[in-house]
């Protein structure tokens, strides 16, 4: 059905063209105004002095939302606000060397489908995000799919580079055809993103001949180098697919680098990977968004889906100026997150010498796309703050996001997000770094006496009550919850194991997990054993992938929920293609098991008195949780059950959870 928003062509701007020479001409030297530097003076003004003034007028922006906490933030981009669009997707934003902040979207014209009529729009900010200008369209798509912008400043001559990518559009909403004929093109704006240039196709120079099926530029901002002997460098990234024998034969994860501000570019550091012919691959980085660390270095952190490796995050570095990357990307198991574009930023150190803080901005929750969340890291990326530490922009729905430094000690963050869904609108945030919050000490602990752990995090005040063998952990249902870092060992992949825990509670309604380990969701491998008293069960169950299959699930349940206050025991074995669940060493309950492996692919995550998404806690009491690499006999688990006794591994966790320590 044609959307009635299509009837809008008379209305609609055409791509301005610039006024300073063709698209490959030479560079320009910045000439600044006292108007343009009164305006980027303005944009020093904090967030906390901007809330003492009244909040500026409703516009074609929407509403400013103020608060008192160093946080504000407004609708850019709504269809219900712009004559001609049915969806705006894909946010990029930069900051102009004059202080003018570019948001550019993906304004699409009949839905919010991927591969429809798509144009490349933009608002102006010449207050540091207070206020906006109108919609701008920089480059029509006329039918066809203009998108994925990747925009960058040369900070030297201040032209605003802006890379995008084009495929031809489909009148339904479905997806661009496999293979999906892709090509790089550039624009550029010589006066702050006013006027452009008319679009440069890049095929040539960026798109080598075996890259032939899936292309795509950033979408997010591109960075120009400034230390070392690439200083002045400019680089943005690409995710492309190979295509051949009617089949996607690999994946290539790029950074595209110009030495002469955007005249010409090339190919620079290329991670590639194979696709089996059964469909499996062991990742795939795309969406990449980077930064250069202090020492150099550049950093690129990127989205990874569906690959055998753990996690959603995946990153790697280059030493070299983006020329090559040290080593392949590697999986990021605990940085929590959807599959979705995520995007990365270094804020300036604070006169210390040490490296500043950098932030990660996107959805928290594992299984879908909500929660975003502003995360932080004080090694330049090398580790990340847990989930529950970041800062909460919203619990909306939300996506895609860009973030950009508005002025010392404010950033502004560019994103999708809708209380009905993530597409619904791009909202533009500011905040402080005291919003932020300062850096917090470590979370107490308790021992973990697996082999080669670190002590298990304890989160929200669980504390010690009296346990079935000595000490236990009790958890109020709220916040609290035992959390495990990460380790390559705890994965238990596709072969036997045996979780073993003893629980107590009285909760008569609501979720109660006791052990989470893997993911969460329909579709990520998981083992889980939980109370459901509202259903009078105790359950556990499995999700596994076993080849290129889609995820299977089983699930086995007692015919009680045993929420009568006292100690009970619950072991889950899996074992010779079926799964068995035991309480108390009387109640023995089995189901078929689902073959695969039931930690591959997801956010990998263990919790203990918490779902993976921190969106069920558990109300009551748990003890001696273990982890063994095995399947163990009846005598075994009796041995457990009667006498806490030890019995030969492998173990994969043990937790006693009779102290905690509040040293960290």
């Amino acid at each position: 059905m044609t959307s009635p928003l299509r009837a809008h062509d008379n209305h609609r701007r055409r791509p301005a063209t610039g006024t300073g020479g063709p698209a490959h001409g030479g560079r320009r030297p910045r000439a600044r105004t006292l108007a343009v530097l009164a305006t980027a003076a303005a944009v020093l003004v904090p967030v906390a002095t901007a809330q003492a003034r009244p909040a500026p007028p409703t516009t074609a922006s929407g509403t400013t939302t103020r608060t008192t906490t160093g946080f504000e933030q407004q609708v850019l981009f709504k269809a219900s606000q712009e004559r001609g669009y049915a969806c705006f997707r894909i946010p990029a934003i930069v900051r102009s060397a004059d202080g003018t902040l570019l948001a550019f979207a993906e304004g699409r014209v009949r839905d919010c489908g991927d591969a429809g009529d798509i144009d490349l729009v933009l608002k102006r900010s010449t207050d540091g995000g207070r206020t906006w200008g109108p919609l701008q369209v920089v480059n029509e798509g006329g039918g066809d799919t203009h998108g994925n912008p990747a925009p960058v400043v040369d900070r030297e001559t201040g032209r605003i580079l802006l890379a995008e990518t084009y495929n031809k559009g489909r009148p339904d909403a479905a997806n661009c055809g496999v293979p999906c004929d892709r090509t790089p093109h550039l624009q550029y704006s010589d006066d702050d993103g006013a006027t452009w240039s008319a679009p440069r196709d890049l095929t040539a120079e960026l798109r080598p001949a075996g890259w032939n099926s899936w292309y795509a530029t950033g979408p997010v901002h591109g960075v120009q180098l400034a230390r070392g002997r690439h200083a002045g460098r400019l680089v943005f990234t690409v995710n492309a697919e190979s295509y051949a024998g009617g089949r996607i034969t690999a994946n290539h994860a790029a950074l595209m680098l110009s030495d002469d501000g955007g005249d010409h570019w090339r190919v620079g550091a290329v991670d590639s990977y194979p696709i089996a012919a059964d469909g499996t691959f062991r990742q795939k980085p795309s969406e990449m968004s980077l930064l250069e660390r202090s020492d150099g270095s550049v950093y690129v952190n990127a989205r990874e889906q569906d690959g055998t490796d753990l996690g959603h995050r995946t990153a790697a570095v280059s030493h070299d100026g983006g020329e090559s990357f040290a080593r392949p990307f590697r999986t990021l198991p605990g940085l929590y997150a959807p599959m979705v574009q995520g995007s990365v930023l270094r804020l300036p150190p604070h006169g210390s010498g040490k490296p500043g803080r950098t932030l990660f901005a996107a959805p928290a929750d594992p299984d879908r796309r909500r929660t975003m969340t502003v995360r932080s890291s004080y090694d330049e990326g090398r580790t990340w703050e847990g989930v529950d530490r970041g800062a909460r922009v919203t619990t909306d729905w939300s996506g895609y996001s860009d973030l950009v430094p508005v002025a010392p000690g404010l950033t502004g963050l560019l994103y999708e997000g809708g209380a009905a869904d993530a597409r619904d609108e791009i909202r533009f945030a500011r905040f402080t770094d005291g919003w932020l919050g300062p850096r917090r000490a470590p979370d107490p602990t308790t021992p973990d006496l697996g082999r080669h752990a670190r002590a298990a995090l304890v989160l929200g005040g669980a504390r010690p009550a009296a346990g079935r063998f000595g000490d236990a952990l009790s958890f109020d249902g709220r916040d609290d919850a035992v959390r495990l870092p990460f380790r390559r060992s705890l994965p238990l992949g596709s072969g036997d194991f045996t979780c073993s825990l003893w629980f107590r509670y009285r909760a008569t309604a609501g979720e109660q997990p006791f052990l989470w380990m893997g993911g969460v969701g329909s579709r990520s491998p998981q083992v889980a054993l939980r109370g459901d008293p509202a259903r009078n069960r105790v359950v556990a169950h499995v999700t596994a992938l076993d080849g290129a299959r889609p995820p299977a699930t089983a699930e086995v349940a007692t015919t009680a929920a045993y929420n009568d206050g006292a100690w009970h025991h619950l072991a889950l074995r899996r074992t010779g293609g079926r799964l068995t669940l035991t309480v108390d060493g009387a109640e023995n309950r089995t189901v078929p098991d689902v073959p695969g492996s039931v930690s591959r692919n997801a956010v990998f995550g263990v919790h203990a008195g918490q779902k993976a998404d921190s969106r069920s806690q558990l109300s009551g009491d748990l003890d001696e949780v273990r982890v063994y690499g095995r399947a163990l006999d009846d005598d075994e688990l009796a041995g457990v059950r009667r006498d806490n006794a030890r019995v030969p591994g492998p173990v994969v966790l043990r937790l006693p959870l009779d102290r905690v320590d509040e040293e960290g």
